[in-house]
């Protein structure tokens, strides 16, 4: 199955035979005070910048009915975001795993996305539409 948008995601996780925890990182993206010449024109024509979580949630494939919904919920924050990072942790079979479970994988997801190690997330932007950094 191709994911091309954010809804696809959530579709095959509401797919799979164990239950999953889906893991979102708000992040933005940001021209470091150190950057040269040609990493600020580069960054005004849309290309470069470094990656700074904002805010991070997890939820259950359940508790979201569409792009749209988690997008709602980002806005409460009031923090403008640029770029959204998902992963999924599944759990087994009868056992729905809680925040609870997802909170030190998530961090290491942070912590992970500060240090620009993003390969094993997947990238969104602002409208759902999966992104190919890189």
């Amino acid at each position: 199955m191709t994911l091309s948008t954010f809804d696809d995601l959530l579709q095959a996780a509401k797919s799979q035979p164990a239950p999953q925890r889906l893991l979102f990182v708000f992040a933005s993206v940001e021209l470091p005070d150190d950057a040269t010449p040609a990493q600020r024109q580069a960054f005004a024509a849309g290309q470069g910048g470094a990656l700074v979580p904002l805010m991070c949630v997890d939820k259950s494939p359940d508790e979201l009915a569409a792009f749209s919904t988690l997008v709602e919920e980002a806005a409460q924050f009031g923090q403008p975001w640029g770029m959204v990072f998902a992963a999924a942790m599944s759990g087994q079979p009868g056992r729905a795993l809680t925040s609870a479970d997802a909170e030190a994988p998530l961090q290491r997801m942070v912590e992970a996305i500060k240090r620009g190690e993003i390969g094993g997330y997947m990238p969104f932007d602002p409208q759902g539409h999966a992104v190919r950094l890189g």
